[in-house]
């Protein structure tokens, strides 16, 4: 009976009880075993309430007196004031600064910048307010032009009336596009509350990392504290990107061109135009953001106002600033990586993941890269294989093999390392001791080594913020570690996890208990005896009634019991200020941290690194800096290569060292869903090396989700199927109808490589996004506002997933249609018809099919799909042709040697089309030899009598004009492009 309870699991209920992610490891073969058990309380702390929820809380806004302006100077880029406070001090969540400084300054023409910070700050508080440069650079004004503010579209006034607030317009519609007018600026020592008012029905997209739709809507609190949580639904999770795009939509009037904001934009005939801003708060300190019907409010725990307006008028626009001038553009990846991935973690050994290898190669289903999760380490212990399952020798044959086959293997890496025994010599670690011997260690504030619990027991933890700012040697010991452990095994990336950073237990809780290593987590793992990962697959009660009755009874009796036994009353801790004393453990005013208290399952907030930084005000970076320090150690091994991460703790600019993945999210089909914004959002966070764990990585999934999921990675940069241990297993080959729905998608998206790779390298170089949503792309049409159930690829291949569990058939848009644009089904290649603006379309998708678009006007480069990356790259080249309404496209491709950091050659070709003409312009010296196999174009009128390439006729035999779906193919073009296909410009030309 117990089995059958399980099965109720896999509803969304079960968000909450299901195991999120990695909770214990699977018992090792090593010669290593855990002898104690840390207890049930190790990881349970203070019961917190709120802030948002306390019905004792207290409203800053009706006891905080505000701030007065003066001495405020001005230039033509510039202006500067004093902000005194206005009354007396409030002191609600700290203690209240009375003087402070406020700095406004263009520093582009699109960008303004308004900064407020105490105005007397010294070494003992400088990072209580200050984000420090070194940790993420501070955006700079753009040369020492005059005229920014005066050119530019956004205005900057303020008021002393009643209290000091001010007010961000766009000049050119005289929208207000912030203002805190209306409230009081606060500014305590551990406590700031300012907000604007936002338009009716609001569009805002970012603020994460947060499982969510696209869109926010106006009823979210988003907690910025990094958190190892698991894919909880609008829970703080894994990183933090403090910025939020703002969209608006006016309607014009087609007289006078007037422009009326449209908060309920259902009038499809109407004509629209939309205005999008960015705002990006620098600050890393804890935060929280309430989003309300009417307006938005940011509170920090600390830190200060540093606020960047990006005036848009698209996202386009923002996006590109926003990168370009605050946090980097993203990492260049190598080719490979856009290949699919397989992990779990419960590969035991060697010859496990030789055998899911083999699998592959034998139902011809594509493999680039095998993945290791912490099931070769010896009993947990970064840097150290399990010399029985995972000895070096065996490794060291495993790894030649893939790599002669053009594959790849990642490990993880975790970010805690195991401290040993010190009373037993048979539990030596030595990387601890290197790192010792470098002072590369997390400290208490006495200054003893701060010694957490993660899976090999307790634990210390790097110190990177020391590392950087006191010259102690965290990056040093990391850099060599990483390059021993790669002198034994050949790795071709790194998977850094538990980075927020994790730790299972309260506090420096093994400081004293060394001598207890090797500790056991104070919980099972999943698949252990006694919790056995048996829930069934998400719907299981739709074709098996009777089973899921008996089950659902069974669990309504234990509810009741459990809800008896549990009425008693919370007591919770609600600290108070203290004068000039901050209280880092328990603030005063408490974020809506999932976990509660700051120190569960976390890192304490009094840990201190050494120069006497606490983690209370840097805890937000940590797993931004572990990618730094790995991309550098990466760097060190391989100095030409682009290093390859995936990490899973992250924050605004990580992407220039790193890609992500979505966490651990869970096998049911609204995780299929929530994949979709949030890939979109971490498009707008400069992330685009972005996927998921694909069928989902807790519980159980079935074959039915599991093939829309492996088809819907398909078209996602990052692409890798991962699931958790004592889980069924989810390999795409366990099923004969996954196998080939994921052959299927996987011949698309390897076909398009050359496109999803040149789509990338434009990501890296320009700040342009790979997967886009679709109001982007047609920004004008409001109806798309929410959408993210559709999604774009490039700017010319849109997708249509079937979400729905037993469905069919799918919705979906056709965007831009009233104004001109064409659509073509990728599969037969004709144009979709008879679609009017916003209308809903019901496109048939049964299971196996994946919707796929291409969009008229475009010109998308293609090779051969082929089983590994190094096989698409060999193949003859291809190109697709969309021809718009006016018989015309454009494209582009990028070519280098798919890996260089810094390529040697490179090349560029630029497609255009026109008069019944593709051109092919090459500019650059990458010397590719593969021939031009084939020219497809979609939209092509007859009758048509000749096909010339470079005005040498094209032999009639091998070119076809299907006059019914208007497609002209045209092969045997490799004989005429045997020097290779982008030698030189060519023109192909058809009548």
């Amino acid at each position: 009976m117990a089995r059958y309870i399980l099965m109720l699991s896999v509803t969304l209920l079960a968000l909450f009880t299901l195991t999120p992610g990695q909770q214990t490891p699977p018992s090792t073969t090593a010669t290593l075993h855990a002898a104690y058990t840390l207890p049930p309380d190790a990881d349970v702390g203070q019961a917190i309430i709120p802030n948002i929820v306390d019905p004792q809380a207290v409203n800053p806004q009706s006891v905080c007196p505000g701030y007065k302006a003066s001495n405020v100077k001005k230039s033509s880029n510039v202006l500067t004031a004093d902000l005194t406070l206005a009354g007396n001090a409030c002191n609600v969540y700290g203690t209240d600064i009375e003087a402070l400084s406020l700095v406004v300054e263009y520093q582009a023409v699109d960008r303004l910048h308004v900064e407020i910070h105490p105005r007397y700050i010294g070494p003992e508080n400088y990072t209580w307010f200050i984000l420090p440069d070194e940790l993420i650079p501070k955006p700079q004004s753009e040369g020492n032009s005059e005229s920014y503010a005066s050119n530019s579209d956004l205005d900057f006034t303020w008021s002393n009336d009643p209290t000091f607030s001010f007010k961000v317009t766009r000049k050119s519609t005289g929208d207000v596009l912030f203002t805190t007018e209306d409230s009081q600026l606060v500014y305590e020592d551990q406590f700031i509350e300012f907000g604007s008012s936002l338009p009716e029905n609001y569009n805002l997209y970012g603020l994460g990392e947060v499982i969510h739709g696209f869109r926010l809507g106006n009823n979210l609190t988003r907690t910025f504290f990094a958190a190892d949580v698991g894919d909880i639904i609008d829970a703080n999770i894994y990183g933090n990107h403090p910025i939020y795009l703002d969209t608006r939509y006016f309607k014009v009037d087609e007289n006078t061109q007037a422009m009326t904001y449209a908060p309920e934009a259902t009038d499809k005939s109407a004509q629209y135009k939309s205005y999008t801003h960015g705002v990006f708060q620098r600050s890393a300190h804890i935060q929280e953001v309430l989003l309300r019907k009417s307006n938005i409010t940011w509170r920090a725990l600390g830190g200060s106002i540093d606020l960047y307006f990006y005036e848009g008028p698209t996202q386009d626009n923002v996006t590109k600033s926003y990168q370009k001038s605050a946090i980097g553009l993203p990492a260049m990846q190598q080719y490979w990586t856009f290949g699919y991935h397989q992990c779990r973690w419960g590969y035991h050994n060697w010859t496990e993941l030789q055998t899911v290898v083999d699998n592959f190669a034998k139902l011809e289903i594509p493999l680039e890269t095998i993945w290791s999760d912490i099931d070769y380490m010896i009993a947990y212990r970064d840097f150290e294989n399990d010399p029985i399952r995972f000895s070096y020798g065996e490794g060291a044959g495993f790894l030649a093999r893939l790599h002669q086959n053009g594959q790849h293997y990642v490990p993880i890496i975790d970010s805690a390392i195991y401290a040993p025994d010190p009373t037993n010599a048979s539990d030596a670690y030595p990387p601890f001791n290197r790192g010792m011997e470098q002072d590369a260690f997390l400290l208490n504030p006495n200054g003893s080594v701060y010694v957490g619990a993660v899976w090999p027991g307790y634990t210390v933890f790097p110190d990177w913020i020391g590392a950087l700012f006191n010259g102690t040697g965290a990056n040093r010991w990391w850099i060599s570690e990483i390059a021993e452990y790669y002198s034994k095994i050949k790795l071709d990336g790194i998977w850094i996890d538990m980075s927020e950073v994790s730790s299972f237990c309260v506090g420096s809780c093994g400081s004293s208990r060394l001598s207890l290593n090797p500790a056991h987590p104070s919980f099972q793992l999943p698949g252990d005896p006694g919790n056995e990962v048996l829930q069934y697959p998400e719907g299981f009660e739709l074709t098996n009634v009777t089973e899921a009755a008996s089950a659902a009874a069974a669990l309504s009796s234990m509810s009741a019991t459990a809800a008896q036994a549990s009425s008693t009353t919370t007591s919770y801790l609600r600290s108070t200020p203290t004068p000039g004393v901050r209280n880092v453990n328990w603030p005063p005013y408490a974020v809506n941290n999932w976990h509660g208290d700051l120190a569960v399952h976390a890192v304490s907030p009094n840990a201190t690194h050494h120069g006497g930084i606490l983690e209370y005000d840097v805890h937000n970076l940590y797993g931004h800096q572990i990618l730094n320090a790995t991309y550098h150690a990466l760097l060190n091994i391989l100095p030409t290569k682009r290093p390859f991460i995936i990490g899973r703790s992250q924050f605004a600019g990580s992407g220039k060292w790193a890609g992500h993945w979505g966490g651990d999210n869970y096998s049911l089909w609204a995780f299929l869903f929530f994949s979709i914004p949030q890939a979109l959002s971490f498009s707008l966070f400069g992330i685009p090396m972005f996927g998921v764990d694909t069928c989902g990585f807790a519980g159980n999934a079935d074959m039915e989700l599991c093939s829309r999921w492996m088809q819907l990675s398909a078209f996602f940069p990052f692409y890798r199927n991962h699931n958790t241990v004592g889980a069924a297993s989810q390999e795409p080959y366990i099923w004969s109808a996954v196998a080939d729905a994921s052959k299927t998608a996987m011949k698309i998206r390897y076909a398009l490589l050359p496109y999803i790779y040149t789509t990338f390298y434009l990501s890296h170089s320009t700040g342009s996004t790979t997967m886009r949503a679709l109001a982007w792309e047609f920004p004008n049409e409001p109806w798309l506002a929410s959408a993210d159930r559709q999604f774009l690829l490039g700017d010319a291949i849109m997708v249509t997933p079937c979400l729905v569990q037993g469905a069919t058939s799918v919705d979906g848009v056709f965007p831009g249609v009233e104004s001109g644009e064409i659509w073509y089904d990728w599969y037969n290649q004709t144009v979709i018809t008879g679609v009017t603006a916003g209308q809903n379309v019901t496109i048939d998708a049964p299971l196996g099919h994946i919707p796929v678009y291409v969009r008229g006007g475009k010109v998308i480069p293609m090779q051969e799909p082929g089983l590994t990356t190094a096989a698409v790259r060999a193949s003859p080249w291809s190109v697709l042709v969309a021809l718009d309404s006016n018989g015309q496209g454009t494209g582009g491709l990028y070519i280098d040697d798919g890996e260089s950091l810094v390529p040697d050659a490179s090349t560029w070709v630029d497609f255009v089309v026109r008069n019944s003409s593709l051109i092919a312009t090459p500019r650059g010296n990458f010397s590719d030899t593969n021939a031009l196999g084939n020219v497809t174009i979609m939209g092509a009128s007859g009758p048509i009598s000749s096909v010339k390439l470079n005005g040498k006729e094209v032999h009639a035999s091998t070119w076809n004009l299907q006059t019914s779906s208007k497609v002209l193919k045209i092969a045997g073009l490799d004989s005429l492009t045997t020097g290779g296909a982008w030698r030189g410009e060519w023109t192909l030309s058809w009548s």
